[in-house]
């Protein structure tokens, strides 16, 4: 991890952060009081200065929206401290791949990011070396989301279900749509008629082009699709 700049008697500073997940929680203070006393401890073991404590009550899926998480990053970013401290790698993310982001932020910014329980500290060749496998899980995570997406939407294609926004197109003008198409009329030919007439798109533009045609066709491909596999399966039922 890259040098930075810190005090003239060369101690480091900490910022510490805390979060419970209700305000329950934060009422009895056990919790907070359990993480301060473990972050407390470490930094007097180190010879850490605590330069603040931030504070969050709330979920910890996401790092956006948390008031004291920004505050102790701006600290960490803008150099006003070394360190970010957590008691427990869950206080500060249950995302691996949000948690992954700050580990390559810290690495980017020159601070350092330590979460007590599991032993991630970047200015150590062990926390160092966790991270990377933690950083390595987290693509493997991103990549494993991003196929199961992919294939629970082809899924639902082949048995005929519709993705995207609802169609708005007037039935009267797809049914013109879909005459003139089986008449032999290019998209463009279609386009044009119906700009000629007046006749707004699905989104409420002036203008008619092919690929507005051409999804107004698909829509209709996609509508037959589903009524013949829920009639099938009205069939299959019935039987």
């Amino acid at each position: 991890m890259a040098k930075r700049c810190k005090l003239e008697q060369d101690v480091t500073r900490a910022v510490a952060y805390l979060r419970v997940s209700t305000e329950e929680q934060a009422d009895s203070g056990a919790g907070l009081a359990a993480q301060r006393s473990a972050i407390e401890a470490e930094a007097a073991r180190r010879g850490w200065t605590l330069v603040a404590v931030e504070v969050d009550t709330g979920s910890g899926k996401r790092l956006t929206g948390r008031h004291g998480l920004s505050s102790a990053l701006e600290a960490v970013s803008e150099g006003r401290a070394d360190v970010l401290v957590v008691a427990k790698l869950d206080r500060l993310s249950r995302s691996l791949v949000d948690f992954a982001g700050l580990l390559v932020r810290a690495q980017d910014e020159a601070w350092n990011l330590v979460a007590l329980d599991l032993g991630v500290d970047l200015s150590t060749p062990a926390g160092e070396f966790l991270a990377s496998v933690m950083a390595s899980a987290a693509q493997w995570e991103r990549r494993i989301i991003g196929s199961r997406t992919r294939e629970a939407l082809e899924a639902k294609r082949a048995s005929g279900v519709r993705l995207g926004r609802p169609s708005r197109i007037d039935p009267a003008v797809r049914l013109r749509i879909k005459t003139m198409r089986d008449a032999g009329q290019t998209l463009q030919s279609i386009a044009d008629d119906l700009n000629e007439t007046g006749v707004p798109t699905a989104r409420g533009a002036a203008q008619w082009r092919t690929s507005s045609v051409s999804a107004a066709l698909q829509v209709m491909h996609h509508d037959k699709v589903a009524e013949e596999v829920s009639n099938s399966r009205s069939t299959s039922l019935a039987v």
